[in-house]
Order: structure tokens, then sequence, then C-alpha cells
């Protein structure tokens, strides 16, 4: 588990710190810079991958992420040409430094000290108990990839939801890993049962077929639904709600999911109705009670407020989960983010409000009353 992340001269975050939680939860407006911890963990992992890490530098462009080359990726007023990453992990006594050169051109950064060691295979960020879902996910689609290789050996969704089709097709049947995260309505403890149950709460009786096809190295997917004492026929998924399938990876790997992970998901409420979105930070809530380390950006107050309502119902204890907001002041002559640190009390209440942290239906009802 990831306790504690500074990132110094990476993009616009010159000297910033994130004291990390079970389940963080990243916000901000559009350009402050919430991607951009997220993105340094990514290039940490891809350089890992590549074998770049350890004895070469970081890899700005990737299978995670693209950043382009050296200007992109130094803090336009930085006053050194250099970046670095230091983290503290609970499995580790000491923390890690990562530290890289600037080179202009560059996609790889020079390395100039690496705290990797023998033992960093054992971290969730650079070993198979990882999971990364972009904001940009796959829509409705009735034929998806196959691959043995990310869904058994990488336990990999991909990072657009590619694979969770047939990631549902090899382990459907399988018992959820987490016991807590079973839905109250499951007919069983499989994981295909639950994701029916838990995604029939966004749209009700749903049930999901999930079909591989070896043969044209494909996977299909269908929907139908219960309705009164019958199933309806299947229906393609681009005949039915477009929230579904974009919410189905969000939902397969919270629950296929163990204790130790580490999720890192974009926009797990996107296309969802209110409902929905409180649902996916309830859902969060209880993964992270168990012991999986989630790092989510959202722009949804109703996925914050499913949280706070986990924490008022003691779902989730309220030191598990940290939330944080970045802004920028505009007036100032240095292009920086700054991160503010909201508290979220055992009753769910937040200590405090910065301007831009989800109060625009404050401002809306302003004008309406």
């Amino acid at each position: 588990m990831i306790e504690f992340i500074n990132i110094q001269n990476f993009k616009t975050l010159l000297n910033a710190s994130f004291p990390l939680g079970n389940l963080n939860l990243f916000s901000g407006l559009n350009g402050m810079g919430k991607s951009t911890l997220v993105q340094s963990l990514l290039l940490l992992r891809q350089s890992y991958e590549r074998n770049t890490l350890k004895t070469k530098g970081l890899l700005l462009n990737g299978d995670y992420v693209n950043i382009g080359t050296g200007k992109d990726a130094l803090s336009s007023f930085s006053e050194q040409e250099e970046i670095i990453f230091t983290i503290k992990w609970l499995e580790k006594e000491q923390p890690t430094r990562f530290e890289f050169d600037y080179q202009h051109d560059s996609d790889l950064l020079p390395l100039r000290k690496s705290g990797i060691d023998g033992d960093s295979e054992l971290l969730s960020l650079f070993n198979s108990n990882f999971q990364y879902l972009c904001a940009d996910r796959l829509g409705p689609q009735s034929h998806h990839q196959l691959s043995e290789f990310h869904i058994r050996d990488l336990k990999s969704l991909g990072h657009h939801g590619e694979f969770a089709v047939h990631f549902i097709a090899v382990n459907g049947a399988k018992d959820l890993e987490i016991e807590a995260l079973r839905h109250q309505k499951a007919v069983s403890g499989t994981l295909l049962s639950n994701i029916e149950a838990w995604m029939s709460d966004i749209t009700p009786g749903l049930k999901i077929k999930a079909v591989a096809q070896p043969q044209f190295n494909s996977v299909s997917l269908s929907y139908s639904f219960n309705q009164g004492k019958d199933t309806t026929e299947d229906f393609k998924p681009q005949n039915v709600g477009f929230g579904l399938s974009y919410v189905l990876p969000v939902v397969t790997s919270i629950l296929s999911a163990a204790k130790g992970d580490l999720l890192i998901i974009e926009n797990p409420e996107s296309h969802l109705h209110p409902a929905g979105q409180s649902l996916m930070g309830k859902l969060c809530s209880i993964a992270a009670n168990n012991g999986v380390q989630l790092i989510v950006e959202s722009h949804s107050d109703h996925f914050l407020n499913g949280i706070r309502v986990a924490v008022k119902q003691k779902v989730v204890a309220a030191d598990d989960v940290k939330v944080f907001f970045l802004q920028r002041d505009v007036h100032n002559s240095i292009h920086a983010s700054e991160v503010m640190y909201p508290n979220i009390d055992d009753e769910g209440r937040i200590d405090c409000w910065p301007e831009g942290f989800f109060d625009q239906w404050d401002k809306e009802l302003d004008h309406l009353l």
C-alpha cells in the first residue's frame, strides 16, 4: 500500500505532497493537475515494465501514458532541471526516491537515482495486483478483444476496459475474493452473479452473457433483463443504455479485487444517473474497507456523497478516506497547482469547502431560491 507521495517539478506540481489512505479521491476544476498524480504512478509502472526504471530512466511514452518529451514533463517554473518522485510504501521502512535528469527533446529522462530493488515486485504498483482504467473506456459493442495473456498472466482488464468481457467469461463462475463485496440480492457468491446484482441497482433486473469465441479471437457480450417471472431476449449492448457498458469494467475491477490490490480509476461514475454515481462511491468504500487501495479521479458530487454516506454508516472508516482538491491561482505569476485537503469526519461531514469544490449545486440554488 502507498502511504505517501511527494512530486517535485512534474508538470504543474512543483512540490506537492499526498498522504494517501485506502480510498483516495482527487477533484478540482479541469486542468488543475488532478491527472498529474496518476500520471506519475503510471510513468513509474510503464518504465518498470519496459525495464528502464532500474538502470536507464523514466520512459515518458508507453502503454499507460504519453507525456511527450522532457519539455512537456518538467514544470515550467522549476528552478532545478530534475523531476523527483518520493513514495512511502507500507511494506518498506524508508521512503523510496526516484530522481531523473531533464532532457528537453528526449522521451527518456536519464536516471539519477532509483529506489528499485529486488523486493519491488512485491509492491502492487509493479506487480499484477494492479488495475488501471482510464476515462476513455470502451462504449457499447457486441464483440470484445480476447487475450489470455492479459487476463490470466497480468490479471488486467485493459486500460480502456477492452478485456473486461473476456475476464468475465473466464472468471465469472469464481467466488469473490472479498466476501464483503457480495451484494445482498446476489443469487450466489460468484463474480458474475455479483456484477449483475450491483449493476441491477443501476438498471433493474440486468443479466449479462459473456461468451468467449476463440475461433474468432473475440468475446461476445449481450444483456437481458428479468421481467416478472420471465427473462427477456438478449439485447445487443448498442441497444441498451450507454452507461452500462461504460461502467462494466469499473464494477468488474472492484468486485474482482483482493486485499492489497491497487486500483486507479478515472471517472468511475461517467454516464450514470445520480443514484448510480452514488452507488459507485459506496462500492469503492466497501472495497477500501477490506484492504483494497483505490486512487480515483472524479467530478461527481454524487460519487463524493456516496462515500460520505458510507463513512456515516460505518461502511468505511473516515481515516481511510482521503480527499484532495487541486486548484491554481490565476493571479499568481507561477503556473503551479496548490493542493487542498478537505477532511471527512465520522459523520460524513467535510470540514472545508474551497471555491470550486463540489459547490455548483449550492451556487445554482442561490439563483433558484
